[in-house]
């Protein structure tokens, strides 16, 4: 008979419990995943209990209340707040998303946060983004140009920029990538739904010179061809935007150039 061991530190255990709700106030109850790498010991879920009447409706605003005024170790990242910079992204209510612009009101029963699937966690809600950065800087995410630049700037017209909408408005949040099951058993050779986005939108850019170069970065079993059009990511993309068509129009663009 065969037995299977986890790994080490693998197991997620039942941690503390934070605050008792009281008679007054609108409580919530709210489960978020805790690790120390320094701790040595297996992950847990932490229950926090918050009395959300005098709380902004965004289940960051929460997070920070309990990182301010209940539990001062708990580990997140943020910074913009307006959905702009990504920082926040995290699993809640089982979906990727951003902690900024989701409400707690729009969840029922005890609020689950975890960091985002299958990456390496850094400690507590913060993910490893080391290979996802890597993967952006592969597809070089900037204009290139053989011509002599012109005197001050690349001229593009209407219609050509319209073509970048739904493109550029990524915020490299990692949600997309993280929902693609894909991703989850390859993401050491397949660059993901974000990643590849933004190599469509450059690919798509009237003013790029070197979209056969580009292309040829792509041309790769894995980096490209893993995508199988599950439409995870574009389901939870909380920009709206739709990776799986921009995977699709890269496939095509493949296609196109060998006849």
């Amino acid at each position: 008979m065969v037995q299977l061991t986890l790994p080490n530190n693998s197991k997620v255990e039942t941690g503390k419990t934070w605050n008792s709700p009281g008679s007054e106030g609108d409580w919530m109850e709210f489960r978020i995943y805790r690790w120390n790498p320094d701790d040595a010991v297996n992950p847990r879920v932490d229950t926090y209990w918050v009395d959300c009447g005098n709380c902004g409706p965004m289940v960051l605003d929460v997070l920070i209340r309990i990182k301010n005024e209940i539990d001062a170790t708990l580990t997140f990242r943020r910074s913009c707040r307006e959905a702009i910079c990504g920082s926040c992204s995290m699993n809640i209510d089982g979906t990727n998303t951003l902690a900024c612009v989701k409400g707690y009101d729009d969840i029922k029963g005890p609020v689950k946060i975890y960091p985002l699937p299958h990456m390496q966690v850094v400690k507590d809600l913060v993910p490893d983004m080391t290979n996802f950065y890597a993967q952006h800087q592969l597809i070089e995410p900037w204009l290139k140009t053989d011509t002599p630049a012109p005197p001050k700037e690349w001229k593009q017209s209407h219609e050509d920029r319209q073509k970048l909408d739904g493109l550029y408005e990524c915020i490299l949040c990692a949600c997309c990538s993280t929902s693609c099951p894909s991703y989850w058993w390859n993401s050491d050779r397949y660059l993901g739904p974000a990643a590849l986005l933004q190599a469509y939108r450059w690919v798509n850019d009237s003013r790029d010179e070197a979209t056969g170069e580009r292309l040829d970065t792509l041309e790769d079993p894995f980096r490209l061809y893993r995508c199988h059009t599950i439409l995870n990511c574009t389901k939870a993309c909380p920009k709206g935007l739709n990776p799986a068509k921009a995977i699709a129009e890269l496939k095509k663009l493949m296609v196109e150039r060998r006849v």
